[in-house]
Order: structure tokens, then sequence, then C-alpha cells
């Protein structure tokens, strides 16, 4: 066991390193940002004095290395826009707006296949199986910002305002935007235990995977859900620091979103050596 754990670490920092190096060389194609700071009328000295201030101006392959050297803390520098720490910004927003929202959807996605699945599997061929499964088939196949919009429809516009359409704050704001995060892990995993349940085998394994990987399914899709909703997350943060070219948020945001998927899939692949011997057995012997 130790074995495995220890390769399972060793492979999720080097999932982060990556991630976050193919971001930062990503994110310096998109322009400078120091254009965007300066008047349109500032002269070539003005624009070339404000890259020396962010630290733009030195050869690229220094900022990575000083970026290597700086992100392992925490430390991403000040925001290009609002100069500020990045990482406490994202910190600010993630916590309490986006976990919240992903822990909803979470709960959501997890909690309600298994009775859901169930009682399709239960009543296979039947009226409740199709639609079961019709219903798990619309949800996947749907965008979550096209699904969004329809909710808001629904219940903001057309029910006279039952839920809200924007906002955060109270738990009837949180309904919406949670019922769209979750809505296509949730469709998966009822087809996972239906399945689980009619092949008589144990589905706690697949399930309890599928469900690590939509965890970071979900937290990529809080970009989109706090955008359609107006939810002051870390989503929303990103949102509005790509087009300003806002560097240091870009990365600690996304040097945050890595470290919560690879932490929640070790996690999944120690509960799942633990359900099944094998995966580790396969493991070491590999």
């Amino acid at each position: 066991m130790r074995a495995f754990l220890v390769r399972r670490l060793v492979h999720a920092l080097f999932v982060v390193w990556g991630v976050v190096t193919v971001v930062f060389f990503l994110v310096r194609l998109t322009g400078d940002p120091a254009a965007l700071l300066v008047d349109a009328t500032a002269t070539r000295e003005e624009v070339a004095r404000t890259r020396q201030m962010l630290g733009l101006d030195r050869p690229l392959y220094v900022q990575y290395l000083d970026f290597l050297r700086t992100a392992p803390r925490g430390d991403f520098g000040l925001s290009i826009r609002e100069r500020r720490p990045a990482m406490r910004m994202v910190l600010e927003h993630f916590w309490p707006a986006t976990a919240q929202l992903a822990f909803a959807a979470i709960v959501l996605s997890v909690v309600l296949p298994i009775p859901l699945g169930v009682v399709a599997a239960t009543h296979r061929n039947g009226v409740v199986d199709h639609a079961s499964r019709l219903g798990s088939l619309f949800l996947q196949s749907m965008p979550s910002f096209w699904l969004g919009l329809m909710l808001i429809l629904l219940f903001a516009v057309a029910l006279g305002g039952l839920l809200p359409a924007y906002g955060w704050g109270t738990l009837s704001h949180l309904i919406l935007p949670a019922l769209t995060l979750a809505a296509a892990p949730l469709a998966q995993n009822v087809r996972l235990v239906r399945a689980g349940m009619l092949e008589v085998r144990n589905a706690a394994g697949p399930f309890l995977t599928v469900s690590g990987l939509s965890l970071g399914f979900m937290l990529s899709g809080t970009i989109v859900i706090e955008t359609v909703f107006s939810w002051p997350g870390m989503g929303r943060l990103i949102v509005q620091a790509v087009p300003g070219r806002d560097f240091p948020v870009i990365q600690a945001a996304v040097f945050l979103f890595a470290i919560l998927f690879v932490a929640v899939n070790l996690v999944v692949d120690v509960a799942q050596g633990l359900l099944d011997p094998r995966a580790r057995v396969f493991e070491d012997a590999a």
C-alpha cells in the first residue's frame, strides 16, 4: 500500500507541475497586459515602463524559473489589475462561494443517483426505467449554459420568480446553479448504478471512480455556471481575469483547481485500492 500511495503522490505532483507550466506559457500568448493598463495615447516608453514595473520585461525563461520558485509556497505575485496578492483573491472567491456551489452539486450528483438507479434497475424495461434512461441521455447531451438559461426562463420568469435568476447568499439562490452543475454527472451516475444493479456486480468501485472524475468536471463547469448565474466565485473571477490578461490571478486559480482535482483523485485511488485490493496488486506489478 505504501508503494501504491507514493507512486500516486509522485504522479499527482507531475500533473500539477505540467498543468501550471502549460498555463504559464499559454496565457502569455494572449498578448501584453501592459498595453491594457496604459492609456490609448501612451508612448512606447510608457508601455515599456509599465512592463518593467510588472516584471514582464525579463526573458521568459527567467520569469518561468521565478514562477517555479515562488508558486509551490502559494506566492503568485500581485494581480495586474488590482495589485493585490493573486492567491488571496482566488481564495476569497473560492471560499465560500465556489466551495458552496461545488459541494451542493457533489451532494446532488452522488446521493440522488443511488435511489434513482436502484428504482430504474428494479423496474427494468418499465416506464420508470425508460424515463430514467431518456432523462439521463437528455441531461448528458445538453450544454450546461443552455440548461442554466432554460431553468432561469422556467423558474425565474415563467413561474413568476419562484427562484432567483442570479445572485448569491441564500439557499434559493443556490438551487438553480447547483442543479445545472450537477445535471450531467448525476445522469451519468444514475446509469452507472442501474448498470451495476442489472449486472449483479459491485458498483461501488466504478461509482466512486466516476464520482471523483465528476468533481473535476464540476470544478471546471463552475466557470460557465457562475457566469450564467452571476455567482461571485472563482470561476467568474477567471472569466474576468482572462480578457484583462491578469496572469497571476489565472495562474493562481488554475493551480488551486489542479491541487483540488489531483487531491480528490488521490483519495479516490486510495479508496478504490481499499475496496478492491486487486487494483493495488496491478499497480505494484506495473
